[in-house]
């Protein structure tokens, strides 16, 4: 057998529907490496393109045979998802000079990361111009959405060595996903390894991370723990993160095919005007626990599933360090089920899903007649959805409909949507859809008050309807894509400022908000040669807002982004990985060149900037060595309200990896 195995062979990495195809094997010695199959509960608009737009809302199953190693993916639905973007391959990207979820996540022309501190400190994640309470976060299919603020949906205890990819998942109807879903997957490096990374550098920065999988029959179980900080880049901006996270898969026959999964974070830091530009003494505690347990049963023609999750939020917010301002205690609990039936006519899904939301509070919700503990107020609230779904593919085309309706506290609304795809040629695909999507005020936009802000408790569900269009071209080492939507918002919920308010910002939806968006993208990849990848994308956003108002965040879109990255190979062992981006946001902000005095300020425009981020690296055996630099011509910059990121940062690790 060893003998055999030094050979080189041809090795299946996809399928052809060729009616001719078989003969290509004929008289040959023909080995499966990995096969990836998408087995949808859901049968998606995009269903007949490429394998790598199966459901992104997947569960991991791997069997081991002797000698031969097939992956599948049993998929559980996203409310019926139309189609699916990919915004980071772990696969494609490992050697990129990455080290967060947010890092991952910013070179893509779909998205807009914007972040207050250093690694992943704090941040914001915005769609296609909507803002960060109007993006729905996927944990393996699972929805996590914080309905206190979006601050904190994205704050997940998974390191990136975990992720093995982000989607962007369009034509979400209901309630959550506004301007989309964000579904983040995780997957071990490989059935049966032990992994530890240790990396330190500039600004008291130290991280390590030990993560691994074991994988036996039908079970598989991934696990890692981490722990990152730094003494801050400038003043007050410190922070220390700690992260766990477990997921155990198992089939088990007739039973079905089980997915849990839990983590727990950690983290606190010190927030040098995150919150109020002028104030460089604010600090924050965050903590977070979830789980989900998922069931998915295959017979015949007929498929079911069940989900069922949980996440706690711990919030402590301090506006002079070491004084408490506010505290927050909340639950988000949810529930779905679904069944679907493959017939003659195509694909028939049926599904509900529920959410229950609860805080506990020192200002946010109603006032308490007894107080519990710290917290003076509290809210609860239920949602669900409901919907009808039936999906048809012909030999180049596919259609989709859905129907159904949303529960809310609001009344109820109904919720749809239409998609179609053609292929016109071998890796060809074009696709067009339209659907509604709304999403509920979160407790901070009905009740939070300050000495700047006034809450406002009449507030309603905003709604959208959003039009796309895309095509998608993957042929050898060059993929092409283009996408181009248009969103018509209405009752959209921002801060708002006008003369005569008293100087406050007031919660309101007066206004709507259509938003135009295009974004491109390019590729190059090989397995073996000098330059191994080589990926450009361009995005642009423009909005118009029918209200003369000055509104606190929806105007501050990413107007123009485009992002090159390169990756080379060089003497055997190593790598080079270069990005880098432009960046041109539309909007203004009041800066206040007195720390602490709120007195003296001044009006700007953001100013384009320029980032450039590099990874050297050197790998063998199990050991892999590397230095990064980020931001290495050191520019000046912000994400939000003036607050200054980081200038040159450089940072240098190890990572050792034991198994196979």
């Amino acid at each position: 057998m060893e003998n055999i195995q030094a050979k080189q062979y041809p090795c299946f990495k996809r399928w052809n529907r060729k009616g001719w195809s078989v003969f290509a094997s004929l008289r040959r010695y023909v080995t499966i490496g990995v096969l990836s199959a998408g087995m949808s509960i859901l049968l998606l608009a995009t269903q007949g393109a490429s394998a790598q737009n199966a459901d992104t809302a997947a569960v991991l199953k791997t069997w081991r045979i002797r000698e031969v190693g097939i992956t599948a993916s049993q998929t559980a639905p996203a409310r019926n998802a139309q189609s699916h973007t990919p915004l980071f391959d772990r696969k494609a990207q490992a050697q990129a000079p990455v080290h967060t979820l947010e890092a991952a996540l910013r070179l893509a022309p779909s998205v807009d990361v914007r972040e207050r501190g250093g690694k992943g400190t704090q941040a914001d994640i915005f769609i296609r111009g909507g803002s960060f309470d109007q993006t729905m976060v996927l944990l393996n299919g699972i929805d996590y959405t914080d309905a206190r603020t979006g601050h904190q949906s994205h704050a997940l205890p998974v390191d990136l060595d975990c992720i093995s990819s982000i989607e962007l998942i369009d034509g979400v109807p209901g309630v959550g996903a506004y301007a989309g879903a964000v579904n983040i997957r995780t997957a071990p490096l490989r059935p049966t390894y032990l992994r530890f990374e240790g990396s330190s550098g500039q600004y008291g920065y130290a991280y390590g991370n030990l993560s691994g999988a074991v994988t036996s029959g039908r079970f598989s179980l991934l696990g890692a723990a981490s722990y990152r900080r730094s003494d801050g880049y400038r003043h007050n901006t410190d922070f220390s993160n700690y992260n766990a996270f477990v997921r155990a898969t198992c089939d088990g026959g007739r039973a079905g095919f089980f997915d849990l999964q839990a983590g727990w974070q950690d983290r606190d830091f010190g927030s040098n005007g995150f919150y109020a530009a002028y104030n460089p003494d604010q600090w924050e505690h965050t903590a977070t626990a979830l789980a989900s347990l998922r069931w998915i049963k295959s017979a015949g023609r007929f498929s079911l599933g069940a989900a069922a999750s949980y996440r706690k939020n711990f919030d402590r917010y301090d506006w002079t360090r070491g004084t408490p301002m506010n505290r927050h205690n909340t639950d988000n609990a949810g529930a779905k089920a679904w069944a679907d039936c493959d017939w003659a006519a195509g694909k028939t899904s049926l599904g509900a899903d529920w959410a229950f939301n609860h805080i506990y509070s020192t200002n946010l919700g109603e006032k308490l007649a007894v107080p519990e503990g710290h917290y003076t107020h509290a809210k609860a609230r239920h949602t669900g959805n409901l919907w009808l779904r039936h999906a048809k593919a012909w030999r180049r085309f596919d259609m989709a409909a859905s129907a159904g309706v949303s529960l809310t506290p609001y009344g109820t609304s109904a919720l749809w949507s239409l998609s179609a795809g053609w292929t016109p040629a071998e890796g060809l695909r074009v696709g067009a859809g339209v659907w509604q999507s709304m999403r509920l005020p979160t407790f901070t936009d009905l009740y939070y008050t300050s000495p700047a802000q006034i809450n406002n408790l009449d507030l309603v569900p905003e709604h959208a309807v959003t039009y796309r269009l895309g095509a998608n071209y993957l042929k050898r080492c060059w993929n092409v894509s283009a996408q181009v939507y248009y969103r018509a918002g209405r009752d959209i919920i921002d801060w708002v400022w006008r003369e005569d308010m008293d100087g406050k910002w007031h919660s309101e939806q007066s206004s709507r908000l259509d938003t135009y968006g295009v974004e491109l993208s390019g590729g190059y990849a090989a397995p073996e040669g000098f330059l191994r990848r080589a990926a450009l994308s361009y995005g642009y956003i423009t909005t118009d807002r029918n209200a003369d108002i000055v509104a606190k965040s929806a105007m501050d879109f990413m107007r123009h982004k485009a992002a090159l990255s390169v990756e080379v190979c060089f003497l055997r062992r190593m790598s080079l990985v270069l990005t880098g981006s432009v960046y041109d946001r539309n909007g203004s902000y009041t800066d206040y060149p007195r720390p602490g005095d709120s007195s003296v300020s001044e009006v700007r425009d953001y100013k384009p900037y320029f980032l450039l981020d590099g990874r050297l690296s050197w790998e063998k055996g199990i050991c892999r060595l590397y230095v990064d630099a980020t931001n290495i011509t050191d520019a000046r910059y912000c994400d939000i309200g003036g607050l200054r990121l980081p200038g040159f940062w450089c940072t240098g690790g190890v990572v050792l990896t034991i198994g196979r």
